[in-house]
Protein backbone atom coordinates (compact mmCIF):
# COMPACT_ATOMS: atom_id res chain seq x y z
CA UNK A 1 0.00 0.00 0.00
CA UNK A 2 2.49 2.42 0.32
CA UNK A 3 1.49 3.90 3.47
CA UNK A 4 1.48 2.87 7.66
CA UNK A 5 -1.85 4.40 8.87
CA UNK A 6 -4.79 6.50 7.84
CA UNK A 7 -3.08 9.43 9.38
CA UNK A 8 -0.16 11.11 10.24
CA UNK A 9 0.16 13.36 13.67
CA UNK A 10 1.00 16.84 12.80
CA UNK A 11 0.20 18.36 15.68
CA UNK A 12 -2.22 18.50 18.98
CA UNK A 13 -5.21 18.48 17.04
CA UNK A 14 -3.73 18.31 13.34
CA UNK A 15 -3.68 14.70 11.28
CA UNK A 16 -2.61 14.77 7.64
CA UNK A 17 -4.57 12.30 5.98
CA UNK A 18 -2.71 9.26 3.90
CA UNK A 19 -4.15 8.03 0.53
CA UNK A 20 -5.31 5.11 3.19
CA UNK A 21 -8.37 7.68 3.55
CA UNK A 22 -9.54 7.84 0.49
CA UNK A 23 -13.11 6.48 -0.75
CA UNK A 24 -14.14 4.45 -3.56
CA UNK A 25 -15.50 7.08 -5.76
CA UNK A 26 -13.19 9.98 -5.46
CA UNK A 27 -8.98 9.11 -4.77
CA UNK A 28 -9.28 12.95 -3.50
CA UNK A 29 -12.12 12.69 -1.02
CA UNK A 30 -11.95 10.63 2.04
CA UNK A 31 -14.24 7.67 3.09
CA UNK A 32 -16.22 8.62 6.11
CA UNK A 33 -15.03 6.08 8.23
CA UNK A 34 -11.51 7.11 9.38
CA UNK A 35 -12.41 10.68 9.95
CA UNK A 36 -15.41 9.19 12.06
CA UNK A 37 -12.90 7.29 14.07
CA UNK A 38 -10.68 10.34 14.36
CA UNK A 39 -13.99 11.93 16.10
CA UNK A 40 -14.16 8.92 18.51
CA UNK A 41 -10.58 8.64 19.65
CA UNK A 42 -10.50 12.77 20.41
CA UNK A 43 -13.69 11.52 22.47
CA UNK A 44 -12.12 9.10 24.28
CA UNK A 45 -9.25 11.23 25.23
CA UNK A 46 -11.00 14.52 25.88
CA UNK A 47 -10.69 15.26 29.21
CA UNK A 48 -10.99 11.64 30.28
CA UNK A 49 -13.39 10.81 33.67
CA UNK A 50 -12.23 7.70 34.86
CA UNK A 51 -14.67 4.97 35.13
CA UNK A 52 -16.44 6.32 31.95
CA UNK A 53 -16.28 4.68 28.31
CA UNK A 54 -17.29 5.91 24.84
CA UNK A 55 -21.27 4.42 24.16
CA UNK A 56 -22.77 6.69 21.19
CA UNK A 57 -21.07 8.60 18.56
CA UNK A 58 -22.79 10.57 16.01
CA UNK A 59 -21.10 12.25 12.95
CA UNK A 60 -22.90 14.65 10.65
CA UNK A 61 -21.26 14.98 7.13
CA UNK A 62 -21.69 18.62 5.60
CA UNK A 63 -19.73 17.98 2.64
CA UNK A 64 -16.77 15.61 0.72
CA UNK A 65 -13.59 15.69 3.31
CA UNK A 66 -10.52 16.10 1.33
CA UNK A 67 -7.34 13.66 1.53
CA UNK A 68 -6.23 16.75 2.82
CA UNK A 69 -4.95 17.81 6.49
CA UNK A 70 -7.60 17.58 8.75
CA UNK A 71 -8.12 19.80 12.23
CA UNK A 72 -10.41 18.28 15.04
CA UNK A 73 -11.84 21.19 17.16
CA UNK A 74 -13.30 19.53 20.63
CA UNK A 75 -14.83 20.15 23.53
CA UNK A 76 -17.60 19.22 26.68
CA UNK A 77 -20.49 20.41 26.50
CA UNK A 78 -22.60 18.80 30.02
CA UNK A 79 -19.33 17.45 32.06
CA UNK A 80 -20.78 14.80 34.77
CA UNK A 81 -19.23 11.50 36.99
CA UNK A 82 -22.29 9.10 35.34
CA UNK A 83 -22.30 10.76 31.65
CA UNK A 84 -20.71 13.10 29.13
CA UNK A 85 -21.52 14.62 26.52
CA UNK A 86 -18.67 15.84 24.03
CA UNK A 87 -18.69 17.47 20.55
CA UNK A 88 -16.19 18.78 17.69
CA UNK A 89 -15.56 20.12 14.73
CA UNK A 90 -13.83 19.01 12.02
CA UNK A 91 -11.79 21.25 9.19
CA UNK A 92 -10.10 20.99 5.89
CA UNK A 93 -8.90 23.17 3.06
CA UNK A 94 -10.33 26.21 5.80
CA UNK A 95 -14.10 24.62 5.83
CA UNK A 96 -15.88 22.69 8.22
CA UNK A 97 -16.35 19.17 6.86
CA UNK A 98 -18.13 17.56 10.10
CA UNK A 99 -19.70 17.68 12.70
CA UNK A 100 -19.42 15.26 15.98
CA UNK A 101 -21.34 14.55 19.08
CA UNK A 102 -20.43 11.58 21.80
CA UNK A 103 -21.73 10.51 24.65
CA UNK A 104 -19.42 8.60 27.32
CA UNK A 105 -21.45 6.61 29.94
CA UNK A 106 -19.88 5.56 33.89
CA UNK A 107 -19.46 2.15 33.89
CA UNK A 108 -21.50 0.31 36.07
CA UNK A 109 -21.73 -3.17 38.23
CA UNK A 110 -21.72 -6.77 36.42
CA UNK A 111 -24.91 -7.22 35.73
CA UNK A 112 -26.86 -10.11 36.82
CA UNK A 113 -27.15 -13.08 35.44
CA UNK A 114 -29.90 -13.73 32.33
CA UNK A 115 -30.43 -9.56 32.43
CA UNK A 116 -28.64 -9.68 28.86
CA UNK A 117 -25.25 -8.22 29.81
CA UNK A 118 -23.83 -10.99 27.83
CA UNK A 119 -24.15 -10.04 24.49
CA UNK A 120 -22.79 -13.67 23.14
CA UNK A 121 -26.36 -14.89 24.92
CA UNK A 122 -28.76 -12.61 24.10
CA UNK A 123 -32.23 -14.12 23.38
CA UNK A 124 -33.03 -14.11 19.92
CA UNK A 125 -29.19 -13.13 18.69
CA UNK A 126 -28.50 -16.04 17.21
CA UNK A 127 -24.99 -18.12 16.60
CA UNK A 128 -22.60 -15.63 15.21
CA UNK A 129 -21.33 -16.64 11.39
CA UNK A 130 -17.61 -17.86 11.64
CA UNK A 131 -14.82 -15.97 9.94
CA UNK A 132 -15.12 -16.88 6.16
CA UNK A 133 -11.41 -17.88 4.42
CA UNK A 134 -9.65 -15.15 2.49
CA UNK A 135 -11.08 -14.58 -1.07
CA UNK A 136 -11.21 -11.59 -3.27
CA UNK A 137 -13.98 -9.17 -2.65
CA UNK A 138 -15.62 -8.35 -6.10
CA UNK A 139 -15.73 -4.03 -6.39
CA UNK A 140 -18.29 -2.54 -8.45
CA UNK A 141 -17.47 -0.85 -11.88
CA UNK A 142 -15.63 2.49 -11.71
CA UNK A 143 -14.43 2.05 -8.00
CA UNK A 144 -11.01 3.54 -6.84
CA UNK A 145 -9.89 0.30 -5.55
CA UNK A 146 -6.84 1.72 -3.71
CA UNK A 147 -7.34 3.96 -0.44
CA UNK A 148 -9.97 2.67 2.28
CA UNK A 149 -11.03 -0.49 -0.14
CA UNK A 150 -7.27 -1.52 -0.13
CA UNK A 151 -6.78 -1.02 3.41
CA UNK A 152 -9.66 -2.78 4.97
CA UNK A 153 -9.97 -6.54 5.14
CA UNK A 154 -13.18 -8.30 4.04
CA UNK A 155 -14.69 -11.70 4.76
CA UNK A 156 -18.21 -11.84 2.98
CA UNK A 157 -20.79 -14.20 4.65
CA UNK A 158 -23.62 -13.28 2.35
CA UNK A 159 -23.85 -10.82 -0.57
CA UNK A 160 -20.97 -8.50 -1.79
CA UNK A 161 -20.45 -5.60 -3.53
CA UNK A 162 -21.98 -6.07 -6.73
CA UNK A 163 -25.29 -8.11 -5.32
CA UNK A 164 -28.50 -6.10 -4.48
CA UNK A 165 -29.56 -6.61 -1.31
CA UNK A 166 -28.92 -6.84 2.53
CA UNK A 167 -24.98 -8.19 3.10
CA UNK A 168 -23.33 -9.83 6.02
CA UNK A 169 -19.20 -9.61 6.18
CA UNK A 170 -16.61 -9.28 8.31
CA UNK A 171 -14.03 -6.40 8.53
CA UNK A 172 -11.10 -5.12 9.54
CA UNK A 173 -8.87 -2.77 9.60
CA UNK A 174 -5.10 -3.38 7.98
CA UNK A 175 -3.71 -0.35 9.19
CA UNK A 176 -3.97 1.76 12.69
CA UNK A 177 -6.20 4.94 12.49
CA UNK A 178 -3.40 6.74 13.88
CA UNK A 179 0.38 6.10 13.49
CA UNK A 180 2.14 4.77 15.89
CA UNK A 181 -0.74 4.06 18.11
CA UNK A 182 -3.40 1.28 19.24
CA UNK A 183 -6.74 1.69 17.05
CA UNK A 184 -9.31 1.40 19.99
CA UNK A 185 -12.28 -1.00 19.93
CA UNK A 186 -14.56 1.84 18.91
CA UNK A 187 -12.35 4.07 16.67
CA UNK A 188 -11.98 0.16 14.96
CA UNK A 189 -15.77 -0.31 15.08
CA UNK A 190 -16.32 3.60 13.23
CA UNK A 191 -14.29 2.82 10.63
CA UNK A 192 -16.30 -0.30 10.03
CA UNK A 193 -19.37 1.29 9.94
CA UNK A 194 -19.95 3.75 7.49
CA UNK A 195 -19.49 0.87 4.72
CA UNK A 196 -22.79 -0.19 5.78
CA UNK A 197 -24.83 1.58 2.69
CA UNK A 198 -21.90 0.29 0.74
CA UNK A 199 -21.71 -3.35 1.14
CA UNK A 200 -25.99 -3.76 1.48
CA UNK A 201 -26.79 -1.30 -1.56
CA UNK A 202 -30.11 -1.59 -3.54
CA UNK A 203 -29.87 0.22 -6.56
CA UNK A 204 -27.03 -0.13 -8.96
CA UNK A 205 -24.40 2.41 -8.19
CA UNK A 206 -23.07 3.51 -12.19
CA UNK A 207 -26.63 4.62 -12.42
CA UNK A 208 -27.68 5.90 -8.72
CA UNK A 209 -26.15 7.84 -5.81
CA UNK A 210 -26.97 6.72 -2.15
CA UNK A 211 -24.71 8.70 -0.31
CA UNK A 212 -24.73 8.92 3.34
CA UNK A 213 -25.22 12.29 5.29
CA UNK A 214 -24.52 10.84 8.65
CA UNK A 215 -23.47 8.05 10.85
CA UNK A 216 -24.50 7.09 14.19
CA UNK A 217 -22.92 4.56 15.91
CA UNK A 218 -24.28 2.83 19.64
CA UNK A 219 -22.01 0.31 21.56
CA UNK A 220 -23.10 -1.86 24.43
CA UNK A 221 -20.08 -3.21 24.87
CA UNK A 222 -16.51 -2.98 23.33
CA UNK A 223 -15.92 -4.83 21.08
CA UNK A 224 -13.50 -8.02 21.73
CA UNK A 225 -10.77 -8.84 18.93
CA UNK A 226 -9.93 -7.04 16.27
CA UNK A 227 -12.90 -8.44 13.78
CA UNK A 228 -15.81 -6.86 13.56
CA UNK A 229 -19.05 -8.40 12.02
CA UNK A 230 -21.68 -5.84 10.30
CA UNK A 231 -25.15 -7.64 9.36
CA UNK A 232 -26.67 -4.58 6.87
CA UNK A 233 -29.58 -3.44 5.31
CA UNK A 234 -30.25 -0.65 2.99
CA UNK A 235 -34.23 0.24 3.07
CA UNK A 236 -34.94 3.13 0.48
CA UNK A 237 -37.98 5.13 0.68
CA UNK A 238 -40.37 6.35 -2.27
CA UNK A 239 -38.98 10.26 -2.62
CA UNK A 240 -35.52 10.27 -2.58
CA UNK A 241 -34.56 9.32 1.42
CA UNK A 242 -33.48 5.89 2.32
CA UNK A 243 -31.58 4.39 5.51
CA UNK A 244 -28.71 1.53 6.12
CA UNK A 245 -29.02 0.15 9.45
CA UNK A 246 -26.14 -2.34 10.44
CA UNK A 247 -25.93 -5.09 13.67
CA UNK A 248 -22.53 -5.04 14.79
CA UNK A 249 -21.28 -8.19 16.40
CA UNK A 250 -17.60 -9.45 17.55
CA UNK A 251 -17.26 -13.50 17.51
CA UNK A 252 -18.99 -13.48 21.29
CA UNK A 253 -22.02 -11.66 19.72
CA UNK A 254 -23.71 -8.34 19.42
CA UNK A 255 -22.10 -5.11 20.80
CA UNK A 256 -24.32 -2.63 18.60
CA UNK A 257 -25.66 -1.20 16.13
CA UNK A 258 -24.78 1.41 13.28
CA UNK A 259 -26.99 3.82 11.24
CA UNK A 260 -26.79 6.01 7.93
CA UNK A 261 -29.20 8.38 6.71
CA UNK A 262 -28.80 8.17 2.92
CA UNK A 263 -29.80 10.56 -0.09
CA UNK A 264 -30.95 8.67 -3.04
CA UNK A 265 -30.23 10.60 -6.19
CA UNK A 266 -29.70 9.80 -10.11
CA UNK A 267 -26.47 10.34 -11.34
Amino acid sequence: MGYDAFYEPAGPDTFMSTPATAGPWDAGSQHAGPPSALFARAFERHEPIEGQRLARVAVDILRPVPVAPLTLRVRTVRPGRRITLVEGVAEADGQEVLHARGWRLARGPQQPSGSGADPGSEAGAGAVPALPPVSAARPWPGVHAGGYMEAMEWRFVSGDFVEPGPARVWMRPRLPLVAGEETSPFCRTMMIADSGNGVSARLDPARWLFVNVDLTVVLHRDPRGEWVLMDAVTTIGPDGAALAASRLSDHDGPVGQGMQTLVVTPR
